[in-house]
């Protein structure tokens, strides 16, 4: 389940994001990563806990206006992961191994990211009423 459970709440995320419209999706997602940054402020390394948030925050700024800097933020995000993982406090207390699950889901969303975040889901779009209301034309052949 530690492999299994953040590889499937990875899709399910990209699949969720997916339906939301954009420019609303990239800034969201940009805000999120932003919070993420400080998920370890506590995370048992004392000061150097602060030089992540430092170079983090120039990118997830930068993700304002572009997904692939979403996806660095996110990669850098699983980075800090790991050695939370190995040395560190986990990011949730009462799970051991809820870095490495991180490192998973972090590393596979930034994927998504770094391609762009296309919508893999396809939404209904709607017809302008105008289109509705006009009869269809018959062409006439001469």
């Amino acid at each position: 389940m530690d492999y299994f459970g953040p590889a499937i709440s990875a899709v399910l995320f990209v699949l969720i994001m997916s339906l939301a419209p954009e420019p609303a999706r990239r800034k969201f997602n940009a805000i999120f990563a932003a919070g993420a940054v400080g998920a370890y402020l506590n995370g048992g390394f004392g000061a150097w806990e602060l030089l992540y948030p430092a170079l983090a925050t120039p990118i997830v700024y930068r993700g304002l206006q572009s997904y692939r800097y979403i996806g660095v933020a996110w990669l850098m995000h699983a980075a800090w992961d790991l050695p939370h993982h190995l040395w560190g406090n986990p990011i949730w207390p009462f799970m051991r191994t809820s870095s490495f699950g991180c490192v998973i889901f972090d590393a596979l969303i930034a994927i998504w990211f770094l391609a762009g975040a296309p919508s893999l889901t396809k939404r209904r779009s709607q017809v302008p009423s105008h289109y509705a209301e006009q009869p269809l034309r018959q062409e006439t052949t001469v």
